[in-house]
């Protein structure tokens, strides 16, 4: 009977042990826990060690980390009349709190294929009146619009609309060959009216480089110009005042040498000047020759005596 009761106490123990060890769960920090008792919402529970009663409770680990959801590719006709593909992405995560939490595990099923549904449906309203190109320009604009859309339509789902991203936005194979040569022209366009601005602005500078050089000279000839007049009248004034009387000289003893040597007679008259006698020979203005003053008799009292 001993042996009996302690057989059965030992399986109680290992039954006890068993369930303990099945109760066991570790939740790790990128996640978060709800446990549920009977189907019913029992507690909220962090990261760390925590027990549950097999078979009576379960325990839901939700991730809070940041998730990737894209938005499939889809053609969306624009407002001119365009197919346009489309893809996009969203970036999202539950808010770590108790109440964000049970939101998004009661208040929505499987939010990540809900927030791929209305992204997809967001995006078909706002491109649906832009244009081709004007999508292609405004791509920011699309996005906070996108992001502003299901910011407000999650609003109780528990999850945060961090950022959303247009990958492509592409238009038929057609209309893009199209678009591509257009672009390519007005780029030729733009390097065209660049290298015509180009060589005007080189012609220009070597215009005025020329001009500048042909001043130059012109100003280096004026001024060579000006010199040599300055020299010449400093050599005219300098020949005047130093070299005319030294040359009439010259002139005369070169008359004088000629004169004997050809053995010619100079005939001097009485009241004249040998100088001035030479001079006429050499066709040289004859020097004034001063009065000379009359020697006063004995006796007679000069005009200074009277």
């Amino acid at each position: 009977m001993l042996y009996v009761l302690g057989a059965i106490l030992l399986v109680i123990i290992v039954v006890v042990i068993a369930l303990l060890i099945m109760g066991i769960r570790i939740i790790r920090p990128t996640h978060r826990g709800l446990v549920e008792r009977l189907g019913k919402y029992n507690r909220y529970c962090d990261p760390g060690l925590h027990i549950i009663i097999p078979l009576i409770e379960r325990l839901f680990q939700i991730d809070v980390r940041e998730v990737l959801v894209e938005a499939q590719p889809q053609t969306i006709i624009t407002n001119d009349n365009l197919n346009a593909k489309v893809d996009a992405q969203v970036y999202l995560k539950v808010k770590a709190d108790e109440e964000n939490v049970k939101a998004s595990q009661y208040n929505v099923t499987n939010y990540e294929n809900q927030i791929v549904n209305l992204a997809r449906t967001t995006l078909r309203n706002i491109i649906g009146t832009l244009t081709l190109k004007s999508a292609n320009s405004e791509r920011g604009r699309i996005n906070e619009e996108l992001r502003g859309t299901l910011k407000t339509e999650t609003a109780s789902w528990g999850i945060e609309i961090l950022r959303t991203e247009l990958k492509e936005i592409d238009p038929p194979v057609d209309v893009q060959e199209t678009m591509n040569k257009v672009v390519k022209a007005e780029n030729e366009k733009i390097a065209a009216v660049d290298f015509a601005t180009a060589t005007e602005t080189q012609a220009d500078g070597q215009r005025r480089a020329e001009i500048k050089k042909a001043e130059g000279i012109k100003q280096a000839k004026i001024l060579a110009a000006e010199g040599e007049a300055q020299a010449i009248k400093l050599v005219n004034e300098a020949a005047e005042l130093y070299f005319v009387g030294n040359a009439q000289v010259l002139r005369k003893l070169e008359t004088v040498e000629k004169a004997f040597w050809q053995n010619a007679k100079i005939i001097v008259p009485a009241n004249g000047e040998l100088v001035n006698v030479i001079g006429d020979l050499a066709g040289i203005a004859p020097v004034p020759v001063k009065a000379a003053v009359p020697n006063p008799t004995p006796g007679q009292p000069t005009k200074r005596q009277a």
